[in-house]
């Protein structure tokens, strides 16, 4: 505020000086104008070349009153009689006209002849006759006096000016910062950890307004970042504990069996057997939870580099994997019905009448059948052994989001490649649903049981599936039917749809072991 008062002072002054300096000049070009029309007259030269003094003038020869006339002799001497009236002190002149510095013709300013005056004289010089020279000058009391009195107003006005400056100015930027002053409030709550809070924006289209809705956005910005990051670490956190929890029952198991071991050194032969497979067993479950462990954090480090892409890339023909997890599978479950067929033709998409033994798409091959495997057995585990497993093969197009489903959807009408993996069997618990492709949830079947055969898994079945999915670019969806069955579906991109350069590259990605 107190620049801004020194610069509106400034301003002022300084126009204030500007016609000062007009003014004076004005009124000097006034006196000169006066001057220039003035000459003595030609009597005076004859007066005083006959006897050297100077007759007293008639009443119509008077000068005006702030004329005075000074002459110099033929021989350069300043003469003591002038004409004009007045008693005031006159121009100081030179007593010898070589020293008189005047152009003739022109006016100049010369001091005043008494001490301490302030006005000067104006004063022109002429030739006369006989080498004689005439001085006439004009005083400068009343440009002197103008000057001044403005001189004195201008800095009345400045002081007044800058009063008000200081004061209404201080006013109005007070009121123009009342928005800021919301704004730092606002800042100050969410700073001592009222996030929730908004930066209130009541005109939007000022300066204050927009830097209110750019804060706002940001703010949004930081909450949203917050809430991940606080999602992140309960879901860390989670998952730990669930890792843990999965870890601990078989290294118990281990640490037990082998304590009975060194406790007994003379059990039977028989138990010792009993107890080395209980410990083989518990030690080939912790080892592929282990296993299970480092593919989905290789899976979610290379999605975090790089985005979704699977490791090693190669044609895998859709067909040819499922028949063999089907017979994986039937080997583990040799009574359970499990049919391959065609996935069914919709009637809006010709494309889905391919034939199955030319469905090929480009990907890792024990990953993609890590897939299929982990859903067939979930499928036998999950229901009871009458209820048939339908596998089904095809192409089709992506229709409205309505199955639930890992990652993000893809867009409507993408041509994929289809492998269903249904069962008739009880479903999902609707509450359970949403969260099958949780890691470390394990969901059961609304009457409790699981099929027979069946070991307790780790939950990280369907989570690592969802994980190589969404590194193939595809994604895996649930249709649940509570009580009529559910079908697991994973969708991949159609390759022979994709520009010719992003099949290439496809299969020139590098492999990784």
């Amino acid at each position: 505020m107190l620049i801004a008062g020194l610069l509106a002072t400034s301003a002022v002054l300084l126009c204030q000086l500007a016609g000062l300096i007009v003014l004076r000049g004005w009124l000097t070009d006034q006196v000169d104008e006066r001057l220039s029309h003035f000459r003595p007259p030609d009597r005076v030269y004859q007066d005083l070349a006959k006897d050297g003094a100077l007759r007293p003038p008639s009443s119509n020869n008077t000068l005006p009153s702030d004329y005075r006339v000074y002459f110099y002799d033929k021989d350069g001497r300043l003469l003591r009689t002038f004409l004009g009236a007045g008693t005031s002190a006159g121009p100081r002149l030179p007593r010898q006209a070589a020293a008189l510095h005047l152009t003739t013709g022109r006016p100049s300013t010369v001091p005043s002849d008494a001490e301490g005056t302030g006005s000067g004289w104006r004063a022109i010089s002429y030739s006369g006759p006989d080498h004689m020279r005439a001085v006439v000058a004009l005083p400068l009391d009343t440009v002197d006096g103008a000057t001044t009195k403005l001189l004195w107003v201008s800095l009345g006005l400045g002081i007044a000016v800058a009063a008000g400056v200081v004061v209404l100015g201080n006013g109005a930027v007070r009121l123009g910062l009342r928005p800021l002053s919301r704004v730092e409030r606002t800042a100050q709550h969410i700073t001592e950890g009222s996030l929730e809070l908004n930066v209130p924006v009541a005109h939007p289209d000022t300066e204050v307004g927009r830097l209110g809705l750019a804060l706002n956005t940001m703010l949004d910005r930081l909450r949203t970042a917050l809430h991940r990051t606080e999602s992140s670490e309960q879901q860390l956190r989670r998952f730990l504990a669930d890792a843990g929890h999965e870890l601990r029952t078989p290294l118990t198991a281990i640490q037990g069996f082998a304590e009975l071991l060194l406790d007994e050194p003379d059990m039977a032969d028989r138990r010792r057997r009993e107890s080395h497979a209980l410990i083989a067993h518990n030690a080939d479950r912790m080892s592929r939870l282990v296993d299970d462990l480092f593919l989905l954090a290789r899976l979610g480090e290379a999605a975090a580099d790089s985005g979704p892409r699977a490791g090693h890339r190669e044609p895998v023909d859709l067909l040819s994997l499922a028949a063999d997890a089907i017979a994986t599978t039937a080997v583990r479950h040799p009574h359970r019905g499990i049919t391959l067929e065609p996935l069914a033709s919709h009637p809006a998409d010709p494309g889905s009448e391919r034939d199955l033994d030319i469905i090929e798409v480009p990907g890792d091959l024990h990953q993609l059948a890590q897939v299929l495997g982990n859903l067939l057995s979930n499928a036998c585990a999950h229901t009871p052994a009458d209820v048939r497993i339908h596998v089904r093969v095809g192409t089709t197009h992506t229709t409205a989001p309505e199955a639930l489903g890992s990652g993000s959807p893809l867009p409507l009408g993408t041509p994929v490649c289809v492998i269903e993996v249904e069962d008739n069997g009880p479903g999902i618990h609707p509450d359970e649903a949403p969260h099958v492709f949780d890691r470390f949830y394990r969901a059961t079947p609304p009457d409790g049981r699981a099929g027979p055969g069946s070991a307790p898994g780790s939950g990280l079945g369907l989570a690592i599936a969802s994980a190589i999915a969404t590194a193939h670019g595809g994604r895996l969806e649930l249709d649940n039917r509570p009580g009529a069955g559910c079908t697991f579906r994973l969708l991949l991109p159609d390759p022979t749809t994709a520009p010719k350069d992003d099949t290439d590259e496809a299969h020139h990605c590098p492999s990784h072991t």
